[in-house]
């Protein structure tokens, strides 16, 4: 009996031991690892040139901007059913709502009719869980439908809880294409059905009219859908319990055929005419697609370096939208430097605490307020009740910049993020009149950091929860 509590207290330490150890394998693995932000590298700073995204004649590419909810729901339907060939489908989440049935239930009518639907998800964050598991056997057991998750957790490999798949985009055809902040959930579109607070974005549908085989924007995403399609951290689905869910997958496929349906009869006039791409369209100089690199670890920072290099050969003025703002030390050095920015009028768009649904953001946010106030940079707050998910940079009167990228030290170093960059004066022009909807009901943020008094404006109040969490 003695001997056997001495071999049970000995298990115990060792158990101990080998949790702590695991504990600081993770630790080291999930976060320290990631603390020291890389700059990218020579070859690619030599490769980078401001020029390539400026073009003296109008391009081949054409873009129209989606800023209202509904709309950019309705646009991806419009796009889905009208591909003939491919659809090339890359999302960060598929969240809650019957949005995602509509969505899932138009691509399978896409699959039906002899489109290849090629889908991939973040392999943590996709969704596909719990009361729509099926949908993955549903898509697996059709024909021209193929999934994949990118980068699954991996409890033995805690870096991978860090490599994280954000882009957001469609390709059709190799012809058209929509890019945004925009996840796939009732929150982002606002349908009829839809009474809660609204999650505001932006997404912008890239078409190429070229005639003569030259390069496009889409053909820039196709080619980077089909890179990381291809690449070993994207896994195909385990189907080992397919025949257990066929039944439930079939049955699950056709209430989602079905509820796309019911949104095409509930907006039928709005499908009744299919719009002339062309002339709803705005022309561009040039669009040039920008991602950051596939791989592990912490990133160069490929789409950051390029956004600030456009920043700092900006003229007159910089505008940012961004749900938050939590640059790393790096990031501020970079953005608000005044050495290389100095006659520059740079503003920053973003969630106040009222807006904000996304608390540990917005305390991390908190801790670079008041630094980026301090540099002479503007900040703008909303005080609605819906929140801002929108990414942009604008800069001067030409040039935007759209996708899924957040000011933020993860989209820089840490996910892979996806960006159109516009030269145009039109599209310009137009998201310029769009953004008036946010910044009419913004308040700035005075050098006392509170806010400029606006008559125009009511102050939003936080309620005391927020307040204490944050």
């Amino acid at each position: 009996m003695h001997y056997l509590k001495i071999f049970i207290g000995w298990i115990r330490e060792m158990i101990k031991k080998i949790l702590l150890l695991y504990i600081t394998y993770v630790l080291i693995g999930s976060v320290l690892i990631f603390a020291i932000h890389r700059n990218v590298s020579p070859e690619y700073a030599e490769k980078s040139n401001y020029e390539n995204y400026y073009s003296d004649e109008v391009g081949t590419d054409r873009a129209i901007i989606l800023d209202n909810p509904l709309e950019s729901g309705l646009a991806r339907l419009f796009v889905i059913e009208n591909a003939k060939e491919t659809l090339d489908v890359s999302y960060f989440s598929i969240e809650r709502g019957e949005t995602p049935n509509i969505f899932l239930g138009a691509l399978f009518d896409a699959a039906d009719r002899g489109v290849q639907v090629n889908i991939l998800l973040d392999g943590i964050f996709h969704g596909l869980r719990g009361a729509r598991r099926s949908t993955i056997y549903a898509i697996s057991n059709h024909p021209n439908m193929n999934l994949k998750f990118y980068e699954k957790s991996n409890p033995l490999l805690p870096w991978t809880i860090n490599n994280r798949m954000h882009d957001k985009y469609i390709v059709a055809d190799n012809k058209i294409s929509i890019i945004g902040g925009r996840n796939i959930g009732d929150k982002y579109f606002a349908p009829e059905w839809y009474k809660k607070s609204i999650t505001n974005d932006r997404d912008v549908i890239i078409i190429n009219f070229s005639e003569d085989n030259e390069i496009s924007a889409v053909d820039e995403m196709s080619s980077y859908f089909n890179e990381i399609w291809n690449h070993k951290y994207s896994q195909d689905v385990n189907l080992w319990t397919r025949s257990i869910f066929r039944k439930k997958a079939e049955d699950s496929a056709n209430s989602m055929r079905e509820k796309a349906n019911k949104a095409r009869e509930l907006y039928k006039e709005q499908f009744k005419n299919i719009p002339d791409l062309y002339n709803t369209s705005l022309p561009t100089n040039k669009v040039t697609f920008i991602h950051n690199p596939i791989e592990r670890f912490s990133k160069e920072p490929w789409c950051w370096y390029e956004l600030v290099q456009l920043c700092k050969e900006g003229e007159y003025s910089i505008f940012i939208q961004s749900p938050y703002i939590i640059p790393s030390k790096k990031m501020t050095k970079d953005l608000i430097n005044k050495e290389d920015l100095e006659n520059m009028n740079i503003t920053f768009l973003t969630n106040s605490l009222a807006s904000t649904p996304n608390l540990p953001a917005f305390s991390g946010y908190q801790n670079y307020r008041r630094k980026i106030v301090d540099n002479k940079v503007n900040i703008l707050e909303t005080q609605s009740s819906n929140s801002i998910h929108s990414k942009a940079f604008v800069i001067d009167n030409d040039i935007v910049a759209i996708g899924s990228f957040n000011l933020d030290a993860r989209s820089a170093f840490l996910s892979t993020e996806s960006m159109v960059v516009i030269h145009s004066e039109e599209v310009v022009e137009e998201f310029g009149g769009n953004i008036f909807n946010y910044t009419d009901e913004s308040l700035l943020v005075n050098e006392d950091y509170k806010y400029v008094e606006n008559e125009k404006v009511e102050g939003k109040e936080a309620n005391l929860i927020k307040i204490i969490l944050v």
